[in-house]
């Protein structure tokens, strides 16, 4: 396979040139973890966003690195490197090549949320943030929720405050279900998955809207790839959509 050789751009700067006054804003994506939930956000957004040709659509800069190291290493198993250093490379390259704002579609990553915006000068959507605000104001009379979420999510606790500052209870899984859900994450990841997987969270779903959920929240971006497929017994949220509804509203503002 041959390529045509690149022009000679030495003399040119690299950096880039300031958009007009009046721009929409564009986002910067902090992506790969993993790389199939990073496109099925931009999917998301891309399907959020009223537009009737190409140019009524949101730019998104993506950084969609599969190598930033694993957070459950870092944090769970206590045994490989922080993910925070890579992470805020990524942010700065993203902040230097004219992005106006943030996103991380990896609610596990969010545990590094503040380090990553203390390394740029723009701002980092929340989704965990966003997530909890959107369904306290959508159902003001929330007492409990389902969490469809890695282990890590549950054992950091990046949920839990958040949702008892409104007054929300999150559900226990009851033994053998966070198996299944990681077990479905893992197959999810590397693609391996079928019918078998969506029954299972399905399985899942229903057991918790039985035990008195009122509302389901997917809050793993790899559970959102199949989350259209889940038909909930109660209210269902995603933090996926949530996160790409918020890009599109701070692009368009």
């Amino acid at each position: 396979m041959y390529f045509a050789a690149p022009p000679d751009l030495s003399s040119q700067a690299h950096e880039p040139t300031a958009a007009p006054s009046g721009r929409e804003k564009i986002v910067g994506i902090l992506g790969g973890m993993g790389p199939e939930s990073t496109v099925d956000l931009m999917n998301r957004v891309i399907k959020a966003t009223t537009a009737k040709d190409d140019i009524d659509h949101i730019r998104m800069l993506v950084d969609n690195n599969p190598k930033v190291p694993s957070r459950i290493r870092a944090l769970i198993e206590k045994t490989g490197e922080s993910p925070l250093g890579c992470l805020q490379d990524m942010a700065r390259r993203l902040e230097k090549w004219g992005v106006d704002f943030l996103a991380i579609p990896c609610n596990t990553a969010h545990y590094y949320h503040q380090g990553v915006q203390q390394a740029v000068s723009i701002p980092l959507l929340d989704m965990i943030g966003l997530s909890v605000n959107a369904i306290t104001s959508e159902v003001p009379d929330l007492k409990t929720v389902g969490l469809l979420a890695s282990s890590a999510v549950f054992d950091l606790g990046l949920y839990n405050e958040r949702f008892a500052d409104a007054g929300v209870r999150l559900m226990d899984m009851e033994p053998g279900e966070q198996g299944v859900v990681m077990s479905a994450i893992r197959k999810i990841k590397t693609s391996s998955y079928g019918p078998e997987v969506v029954e299972a969270i399905q399985n899942v779903v229903d057991n918790l809207a039985r035990r008195g959920a009122q509302v389901i929240l997917v809050a793993c971006t790899e559970l959102s790839i199949i989350g259209g497929q889940i038909t909930p017994a109660t209210r269902m949220f995603d933090a996926a959509q949530i996160l790409a509804e918020a890009i599109v509203r701070e692009a368009k503002s």
